[in-house]
């Protein structure tokens, strides 16, 4: 049986997860209503992203600049500097009007699409060549489907790129957010 004070830390995390659901729910319908801006957004995540990743990068290697080798070290800071300067531009971009920040978030966009064609490729072959077990037809449903949304992506005009990270990520927070919401909470409930 539950102490008082472990049913109030069960309860307090169970209103932290349907809140925290509300709020993806609500970030969601958003991003679907607001798509070009959502993605824009996402596109600055992962600018910021890969500055803080490439600092981080440079610390690192530095830091560790005695026990690598020089090649090794060499190469680790010219990707991190890679990162670096892919973050700043990509920011900068933003900064100088709304046509390269455009530019930024449908070269994002394709590059997802690309993404998502080899992962569809990869994952029917790997099913394919994986039939006598069991759910190799999920796997080969998921890389239809991948390889389908890579295609859809990396075909769209301009105007369906700006839009396509926005609505991507709407409906993955509408997902968690309902998974929150209907499964996850019921991990917090306390025990009757």
């Amino acid at each position: 049986m539950a102490t008082d004070r472990e049913a109030f830390g069960l309860g307090s995390l169970r209103s932290f997860t349907i809140a925290e659901g509300i709020l993806l729910l609500v970030l969601g319908v958003l991003a679907l209503v607001f798509p070009v801006i959502a993605s824009a957004w996402v596109t600055v995540v992962v600018a910021l992203a890969f500055l803080v990743g490439g600092i981080v990068g440079w610390v690192n290697g530095l830091n560790r600049s005695r026990r690598l080798s020089r090649w090794h070290c060499f190469w680790r800071l010219v990707v991190s500097t890679l990162f670096v300067v892919t973050g700043a531009w990509i920011i900068q971009q933003f900064s100088t009007g709304l046509v390269p920040a455009a530019a930024q978030v449908a070269a994002l966009a394709f590059a997802i699409g690309i993404v998502f064609l080899v992962e569809g490729v990869v994952a029917a072959i790997v099913a394919l060549s994986h039939r006598e077990m069991a759910g190799w037809g999920w796997g080969l449903a998921n890389g239809i489907v991948t390889l389908i949304l890579g295609l859809l992506i990396v075909t769209m005009q301009a105007g369906g790129l700006l839009t396509v990270l926005g609505i991507l990520v709407g409906i993955s927070f509408l997902f968690s957010g309902v998974d929150l919401l209907v499964f996850s909470a019921a991990f917090h409930e306390p025990e009757g």
